[in-house]
């Protein structure tokens, strides 16, 4: 069975992956891409976000996009622009949390929902981690 795809992309290397990591441990069936930093330290890659929705649109069930800040948002639109429409077609970018985001994500992907459960899952993670969450006190 073709799953729906995650693509993380942060501007730190190791962001990306340790989300990825977990994600992955939810979702082991799931391909998780992270696509973070910069050679040089802290920033988004282009040609980075690019091979990784390259890759992540093989599997043909779509694809989802979870960014970690605003300026990782404008790259991931810059690199969709590039795509071929096909491609393009099969991404989503959810407006989500990032961790909470990707691990809900891949929790739906690996139950086997299709790119629109997968991205309400992952826009819906926020409040639900939220409501889980002790009040605090002060």
């Amino acid at each position: 069975m073709a799953r729906v795809a995650l693509v993380l992309v942060s501007h730190s290397r190791a962001a990306a992956e340790g989300v990825a990591e977990i994600a992955a441990q939810m979702a082991p069936d799931v391909q998780v891409l992270p696509a973070g930093g910069i050679d040089d330290g802290v920033g988004t890659d282009f040609a980075r976000i690019l091979e990784a929705l390259e890759s992540a649109s093989e599997g043909g069930a779509g694809v989802v996009v979870l960014t970690d800040l605003g300026s990782a948002v404008l790259t991931t639109e810059a690199v969709l622009e590039a795509l071929d429409e096909d491609v393009v077609a099969a991404v989503r970018l959810a407006d989500a949390p990032f961790l909470e985001g990707a691990v809900a994500a891949g929790v739906a992907a690996q139950q086997g929902e299709d790119l629109a459960g997968v991205l309400a899952a992952a826009e819906k993670a926020g409040a639900l981690f939220a409501a889980a969450r002790p009040a605090a006190s002060g």
